[in-house]
């Protein structure tokens, strides 16, 4: 990369020079005195280059730049980062800026050109989208400037190699604690939805406002104060939330450069937190061979932080789960009745159907929440019309897998078994629409 940087800073001269010659020869052609115009050519040339580096070199400073990163990036969201370049030169210059990215994002062609006046200060902003947790490695940000004659291009290095760490999207986390508890819930897919009858703990009598349920009314309070009086409810506190995410082959599988393992890590960031403010207790584990990275459901100061660092460090494994061992180990760390936030993934009812005694186990003593996915690119095939037999065939396959998932939804209602087929991108969003629903219906 150094290299490829080197050899562009004389790129811009070496042209100059071959273009000149080029003109030399052409100017010979027509007048004999060939060696008094190329002698005037190359002075003149000499001169422009020896007065371009001067304007360039003369000034130490000349155009200073500066990186500035974010302590962490988002993963599967749109990073900003900004540049800011000052040109210490007293006349307009042209610069170009190649940023050193780090290696996950496998580009190599970025730049910035642009144009700076004398003293000018101006700031850049572009956007990287990591799709993998881990540490990113910045290079060096390279400023190469021309002044007006462009004959000379000066290049600088500022804002030295840094490593800036990927962690779970945070960034959807605010999004959604903002929607979350404002009236703004249908922009964002969030549905409203309504109370069946009063779960919930009485918390103190207080004056009617507007906006108060007229069915509250505390009628006695009433009469005694002369103006109306109303009964306040608060939600059932402190309901142990776990999402449990399986970490096995089957959340390898990548949508849109993001795979469903980091789409459930995600959500499991987001619903810890939104449970959290609802004054519940948010925990979370993930299994396959094993049950691992487990965060008893607490309310306490250090827990989002603590289940943000847990869901850092998360890999699949590449193994089958075991769904047997993750029924014990439920059975034997959790002994209050708590709602299970289960991501996985079932292709085939056969699948599920190898799994199903020890979700119906679990549904037992919990409420379970079974949420999986659906394969998206094949609800796009089905879209399509398909005319050749090779098309027909691809199409039928398509319609028995979608098929499959629908079975799989029936099979689970049948158990008794609350489920979420979802598609990746709407995984965050369903499954909160999911949690406030059963909060509202009082079924945990």
């Amino acid at each position: 990369m150094k290299s490829f940087l080197k050899s562009l800073y004389f790129k811009k001269l070496f042209f100059t020079v071959f273009f000149s010659i080029a003109v030399l020869f052409i100017v010979s052609y027509f007048f004999e005195n060939i060696f008094g115009v190329a002698k005037l050519l190359l002075y003149t040339l000499l001169v422009a280059l020896v007065f371009d580096i001067l304007l360039l070199y003369r000034n130490k400073l000349g155009t200073q730049a500066h990186r500035l990163l974010p302590d962490k990036l988002s993963n599967g969201d749109e990073n900003p980062i900004k540049l800011t370049v000052v040109n210490r030169y007293q006349f307009t210059s042209s610069i170009k800026i190649i940023d050193e990215l780090p290696i996950q994002f496998q580009s190599r062609d970025f730049e910035i050109r642009s144009k700076l006046k004398p003293s000018e200060e101006k700031e850049f902003t572009y956007h990287l989208r990591p799709t993998e947790r881990g540490e990113y490695q910045f290079g060096n940000l390279n400023i190469y400037t021309s002044s007006p004659l462009g004959l000379v291009c000066r290049r600088q290095q500022s804002s030295k190699e840094a490593m800036v760490p990927t962690y779970p999207s945070f960034l959807q986390l605010k999004k959604y604690e903002f929607v979350a508890f404002t009236n703004k819930l249908k922009l964002y897919g969030l549905k409203k939805i309504r109370r069946i009858g009063h779960t919930l703990e009485f918390e103190q009598i207080k004056d009617y406002v507007t906006g108060d349920d007229i069915r509250n009314i505390n009628w006695k309070a009433t009469a005694k104060r002369n103006h109306l009086m109303v009964n306040q409810y608060q939600d059932e506190k402190s309901q142990p939330i776990y999402s449990v995410i399986d970490t096995g082959r089957v959340m390898k599988m990548p949508f849109n450069e993001l795979s469903l393992l980091d789409y459930a890590i995600n959500a499991t960031l987001v619903i810890s937190n939104i449970a959290m403010k609802k004054q519940d207790k948010a925990g979370m584990f993930t299994f396959s061979k094993k049950v691992e990275n487990m965060a008893i459901a607490q309310r306490r100061k250090g827990q989002m932080n603590l289940i943000l660092e847990t869901l850092y460090n998360i890999n699949t494994d590449f193994v089958e789960s075991d769904f047997a061992r993750l029924y014990i180990d439920i059975k034997r760390n959790i002994t209050h009745r708590s709602l299970l936030l289960l991501y996985t993934n079932f292709e085939t009812l056969d699948g599920l159907h190898r799994q199903l005694p020890y979700l119906q186990t679990l549904a037992k003593n919990h409420l379970l929440v079974v949420i999986f996915f659906e394969n998206t690119e094949l609800t796009s095939l089905l879209d399509q019309k398909a005319i050749s037999t090779k098309q027909i065939f691809e199409k039928t396959i398509a319609e028995k897998f979608v098929y499959e998932k629908k079975m799989i939804v029936n099979e689970l209602n049948k158990h008794g078994i609350h489920c979420i087929l979802t598609a990746p991108e709407n995984l965050t969003v369903n499954t909160i629409n999911k949690y406030l629903e059963i909060k509202a219906r009082g079924l945990l």
